[in-house]
């Protein structure tokens, strides 16, 4: 037989590329949910860390993407071009049409020029396989089959087969003698895998451990940006701390050009502003306490004049006709009102100055309240359940004025019978003293409830203000200056409405014993 020369495809077709990945890939572990994130620094070291590790996941996983497609690409290269050349090589000197023996004699020669590797052939009804023991089907698959014998060139496909990867790469023999003619013998050659697998598998670990590693690093250097960051920011907060608790003075040293500089400075300048702005308020309130203090003084002594021309116009109105006896009366109503006025702003004045003391001394509430009701003449007029009272160390003159501005309100807005209590029961620090004076009367609306403490406040244009003294016209500061000596023996005033109307005004003040006294 003259010597013919045999070749095999080239490597074109659906088969020639790197073929689908196999399903050795890296699974991830499940990250728990953050439950509770607290704090600036930990969602800075937080981010940080999730951007590193996400990061190097993502580099992992590219790298050993490519790493692995190389690997396979390469082996898959050399394993065509050694079949083809080998298959080319064999099938020179191979008769046509083979027997059986023939064809295993080809198939064992293929496969000695390939390092032992499985060989398969097929010449139409017959084939034969390098390794006699060795279990092709389902390595060799019908769609490689099919690809091989419709192609003219080298076809290859990975497969794995009882769980192990195989390259299986088939070719087409044919012979040129002038013309290109097929032969009808088709060669299928199987590659193991595994050392490729065990080779990209390596590569994952080692990646795999150097990625704790590196999210360490990218934790330890989180902190430190947020420690460089966060510092400025604790300054910040330190300081508007101060700012909110008063301290006008609060500032915060500016270092560098950055936002949180910026920001620094921008703080710096609302201070100032601030501290200007209060500087100026307090000397406007300051000279406006003093203005109300120098004419209320200035008014004390006309006023005094008047008060005595009102009294003897008061006295001889009986004998003025009907019209004069009439405008004497309203001057010295007037006159009288003019003075409570004046008195009570000079009052205030003393509370807004922080002037005003405290003479306290151990008293028998009971009998300071009866004295109070009986010095106006209210004990025939008022229901007072005082019992024997406790004793406590507090200013008699500041709660006569107390209990005179709750009981005079109540007899002058509210309705019969007005009711006096007085009690102890437990408070915050210790035991209290209550005075409770109710009425009957319609009562106070909630929105009136919220501002009655306030200066000149006038539930109703129609009813006359608060008075101290119970008598006549109020000035309207009654019940502020009521609640100022409150809170002057470290107590206060609320008001509610009672549970049958009308409306209940508390004075709540703590039970002060005298140094040495049991309670």
């Amino acid at each position: 037989m003259s010597r013919r020369t045999a070749r095999s495809g080239a490597d074109t077709g659906p088969g020639a590329g790197p073929g689908p990945a196999p399903e050795h890939e890296r699974r991830r572990p499940k990250r728990r949910p953050w439950r509770l994130v607290v704090g600036l620094r930990t969602r800075l070291v937080v981010t940080f860390v999730l951007v590193a590790l996400v990061s190097a996941v993502t580099a992992t996983a590219l790298a050993y993407r490519e790493a692995r497609t190389a690997v396979l690409q390469r082996t898959q290269d050399a394993a065509v071009s050694d079949v083809r050349d080998r298959v080319a090589s064999v099938a020179a000197d191979f008769d046509l049409p083979p027997d059986q023996r023939t064809l295993a004699r080809f198939a064992a020669r293929v496969s000695d020029g390939l390092g032992a590797r499985i060989v398969v052939a097929r010449h139409r009804d017959l084939t034969a396989v390098s390794d006699a023991y060795a279990d092709v089907e389902g390595r060799v698959t019908t769609e490689l089959r099919a690809a091989v014998r419709a192609g003219d060139g080298a076809r290859f496909q990975r497969v794995e087969w009882r769980g192990e990867p195989y390259l299986v790469v088939g070719t087409p023999v044919t012979y040129a003698d002038g013309d290109r003619r097929e032969s009808g013998l088709e060669v299928f050659v199987i590659t193991d895998l595994r050392a490729e697998r065990d080779d990209t598998a390596s590569l994952l670990a080692s990646v795999r451990t150097g990625l704790l590693p590196v999210v360490v690093l990218a934790a330890l250097l989180a902190l430190l940006a947020a420690g460089t960051v966060l510092r400025p920011v604790r300054k910040l907060g330190r300081a508007t701390r101060g700012l909110a608790a008063g301290d006008l003075s609060s500032r915060v040293v500016v270092k560098g050009h950055d936002e949180l500089a910026e920001l620094a400075r921008t703080f710096n300048e609302t201070a100032d502003a601030l501290q200007s702005s209060d500087a100026r308020l307090r000397e406007q309130e300051a000279k406006a306490r003093r203005f109300v203090a120098d004419v209320s003084h200035e008014l004390r002594t006309p006023l005094a004049a008047m008060t005595m021309v009102a009294t003897v116009l008061d006295e001889d109105a009986d004998q003025l006709p009907p019209d004069a006896a009439r405008a004497a009366r309203t001057v010295g109503a007037e006159t009288a009102r003019l003075s409570r006025l004046v008195e009570d702003l000079m009052e205030i004045s003393r509370f807004d100055a922080h002037a005003v003391r405290l003479n306290a001394a151990e008293t028998d509430l009971a009998e300071t309240v009866r004295a109070s009701l009986a010095l106006r003449g209210w004990t025939d007029r008022v229901e007072a359940r005082l019992g024997e009272g406790p004793r406590a160390v507090v200013d008699r003159r500041r709660i006569d004025v107390i209990v005179a501005n709750l009981v005079g309100n109540a007899l002058r807005h509210g309705d019969p019978p007005v009711v006096v209590t007085l009690g102890t029961g437990p408070g915050p620090d210790g035991p209290w003293v209550t005075v409770e004076v109710a009425d009957h009367g319609p009562g106070l609306p909630p929105e009136v409830r919220e501002r009655v403490f306030d200066r000149f406040y006038k539930a109703d244009a129609a009813r006359t203000r608060g008075a101290a003294d119970g008598g006549g016209q109020g000035s309207g500061l009654g019940t502020a200056i009521a609640l100022e000596n409150a809170r002057l023996h470290g107590g206060t005033i609320e008001v509610a409405e009672g549970p049958g109307g009308g409306a209940v005004f508390t004075l709540r003040l703590p039970l002060r014993r005298a140094e040495g006294e049991a309670e």
